[in-house]
C-alpha cells in the first residue's frame, strides 16, 4: 500500500516545479490555495467536476491580479496544479467551457440548470456532473466549488451577484437542487468576496507606495544629475 501524501510533500514538489520566489503579498493566497487542493485531493470523498475547476481557476485568476512579473503566474499556477496531481490544461479548459455556457444562457435558465429544475441538453458532461453531485449523499463540497457555482453566477449576471438579496436567493435554489447546505454556500461566498474586496484595496496601497517610492527616486536622481556651477574667482 503507498503512503499517502503529506501536505509537506506537496510543498514540496511545488518548489521544485515553481523556483522563483513568490511576492510577499501573494504567498498567503498560494500557501492555502495548495493546502486546500491537497486535502481534497487526498480526501476518499473527493472527485473532480468542472465547478470545482471553475473555482480554482477563478480564485487563482482573482487574488493573483496584479503579480508582477506577469510571466510568473502561469508557472505558479501550472506548478500548483501539478503539485496536487491535476492537469492545469484540463482545469484552464474546463473553466473555459463553463464560463462560456454561463455567458450563452440567461440568469433564469442558468439557475433552474444548476438547481436541477431543467435538463442542460446542450452540455450532458456537466449535466452529468451536476446529476452525479445531487445523487451523491458523499459528495465532498468545498470552498473552491462554491466558488466555482459564484462564478457561474457572475458570468450570467454581474448584477445578480451584487445584489445580496438576490445572490441569496439564486444560492438557495442551486443548494435545494444539489442537495447542498445553502448556509454553508452562502457563508463561503461571503467570505470569499471580503477577502477579494482585501485583497483590492492592499493592491491599491501597495500601488499607492510603489508610486511615491518612484516618485521619491525620480527626485534624487534629477538633483543628482543637476550640473552645480562652480563660483568664479574674481582676482
Amino acid at each position: 500500500m503507498s503512503l499517502t501524501r503529506t501536505v509537506s510533500d506537496t510543498k514540496r514538489a511545488f518548489h521544485t516545479l515553481h523556483t522563483r520566489p513568490i511576492n510577499t503579498i501573494y504567498r498567503r493566497v498560494v500557501e492555502e490555495l495548495i493546502v486546500e487542493m491537497h486535502l481534497l485531493s487526498v480526501n476518499v470523498d473527493f472527485s473532480y467536476n468542472p465547478i470545482y475547476a471553475l473555482g480554482v481557476v477563478t480564485s487563482f485568476d482573482r487574488f493573483m491580479q496584479g503579480y508582477q512579473p506577469e510571466q510568473d503566474k502561469e508557472s505558479i499556477f501550472n506548478a500548483l496544479l501539478r503539485a496536487t496531481e491535476a492537469d492545469p490544461q484540463i482545469y484552464r479548459q474546463d473553466a473555459q467551457r463553463l464560463q462560456d455556457i454561463a455567458k450563452s444562457l440567461s440568469t433564469q435558465d442558468l439557475i433552474a440548470a444548476l438547481s436541477q429544475q431543467t435538463q442542460l441538453n446542450r452540455d450532458a458532461d456537466l449535466q452529468a456532473h451536476l446529476q452525479a453531485i445531487a445523487n451523491n449523499p458523499n459528495f465532498k463540497y468545498s470552498r473552491l466549488f462554491a466558488i466555482g457555482l459564484f462564478s457561474l453566477l457572475e458570468q450570467s449576471d454581474q448584477e445578480l451577484v451584487k445584489d445580496e438579496k438576490k445572490r441569496t436567493e439564486a444560492l438557495k435554489s442551486i443548494a435545494a437542487g444539489l442537495h447542498l447546505s445553502d448556509d454553508k454556500l452562502n457563508k463561503d461566498l461571503e467570505l470569499y468576496l471580503s477577502n477579494v474586496d482585501k485583497m483590492s484595496q492592499a493592491l491599491v496601497v501597495m500601488a499607492d507606495l510603489l508610486s511615491a517610492d518612484r516618485k521619491k527616486r525620480e527626485q534624487r536622481n534629477q538633483k543628482s544629475n543637476t550640473t552645480v556651477t562652480p563660483p568664479k574667482n574674481n582676482e
